[in-house]
């Protein structure tokens, strides 16, 4: 099946360097929390993540929300046409299970990946609705092994959704930032067969993935 990875995708606990911060520790007293438990995010933590190496592309968890949720509540996914990773940007990889119900409240999404960085792994029964391993963007694709990566950023070249969408075969694995602004760090690009670009301006990634997907479904299912 096709393989979709959210790289170095902005989810992540707040890391050990803030810790001792006013704004974190706020925050840690309002939630009933140490900083150990809870996920970096720039709507709470903008004052402490100033001067945070790569600032611009971490904090974000609710990006990363949006993707899986474009991800995971479509037919491609429900007819297990797709398995998706997100990959974070400090180096863990997230495997999503098969028709995962997956929570559209951003809270209850937050909560269960805080559970997940603490547990490792989250089942209901005997199913493992989500896993956490610590593993590179590279370790990643060599898990998989597909026989193409085909990445999507400005920086690639012009193509457009349905042209990718026709290049990708159930041995693909095609890769999408989860991050808010910048781009693929070299050691992602260095893995990339294909680095595309599909539109002309910027667009969030949720977009991104939602298009994408739709075209493949359609050489799929249509």
């Amino acid at each position: 099946m096709l393989s979709l990875v959210i790289a170095e995708a902005s989810l992540e606990l707040v890391p050990k360097e803030l810790y001792n911060h006013n704004a974190i520790t706020s925050y840690c007293r309002k939630m009933g929390k140490r900083p150990s438990e809870i996920l970096l995010d720039n709507s709470w933590h903008f004052g402490a993540m100033k001067g945070l190496k790569n600032e611009i592309k971490r904090g974000r968890p609710d990006l990363v929300h949006f993707c899986l949720l474009e991800a995971c509540t479509i037919p491609l996914y429900e007819e297990d046409e797709v398995s998706v990773y997100v990959h974070t940007i400090d180096d863990k990889v997230i495997t999503v299970g098969e028709r995962v119900r997956f929570p559209k409240s951003y809270h209850r999404f937050a909560g269960i990946m805080e559970q997940l960085f603490e547990q490792r792994v989250i089942k209901s029964e005997d199913q493992k609705l989500f896993e956490i391993q610590n593993m590179t963007f590279s370790g990643l694709i060599d898990k998989i092994a597909p026989d193409q990566v085909i990445g999507l950023s400005q920086e690639g070249e012009p193509s457009t959704y349905s042209q990718v969408a026709k290049t990708c075969t159930d041995e693909t694995c095609l890769v999408i930032g989860g991050f808010p602004k910048g781009e693929f760090f070299d050691s992602t690009k260095k893995r990339i067969d294909s680095l595309l670009s599909v539109d002309d301006n910027p667009l969030e990634a949720h977009v991104v993935v939602a298009r994408t997907l739709y075209e493949y479904e359609k050489t799929i299912f249509m």
